[in-house]
């Protein structure tokens, strides 16, 4: 494998990651929010990744294939001075797990961390490698 490629993968899974990230930003923002722009609570998001070919047989980066809602139950808040409780004083509150969504983020996070030392490895020995012939 060239070092050339290890550009190419970094680079997919930098992009892939920082999408991750945006999704649980947004499901973070959303955690306390009673009902989205449809009315409804909001549904948590997560990134579906998949592998990416590459001009080389051996080689494959990553991609988001798709975001995905949680069709999971909202969550129940009971709230009975809430403008949106129904008639026993439950507000419907989003389905998203802030601890879960933090544990996602860090996770993201040091993917993403990781694939930039890989870069900045790669970069670096590309650089001794064109000092080679330098007496």
């Amino acid at each position: 494998m060239s070092l050339f490629n290890v550009f190419n993968i970094s680079g997919s899974a930098m992009s892939a990651q920082a999408q991750r990230l945006n999704t649980v930003a947004s499901n973070l923002a959303n955690a306390d929010s009673a009902t989205s722009a449809n009315g409804t609570p909001y549904k948590s998001k997560q990134v579906v990744f998949s592998a990416m070919p590459s001009k080389s047989p051996d080689v494959s980066g990553v991609k988001v294939t798709k975001v995905v809602e949680d069709n999971s139950a909202p969550r129940m808040l009971y709230d009975p001075k809430h403008p949106l409780a129904n008639d026993k004083g439950y507000v419907s509150m989003p389905n998203v797990n802030v601890t879960e969504e933090m544990v996602n983020m860090i996770s993201a996070s040091r993917a993403y961390q990781n694939n930039v030392e890989t870069m900045n490895a790669t970069k670096t020995m590309l650089m001794k490698t064109l000092t080679i012939g330098q007496g």
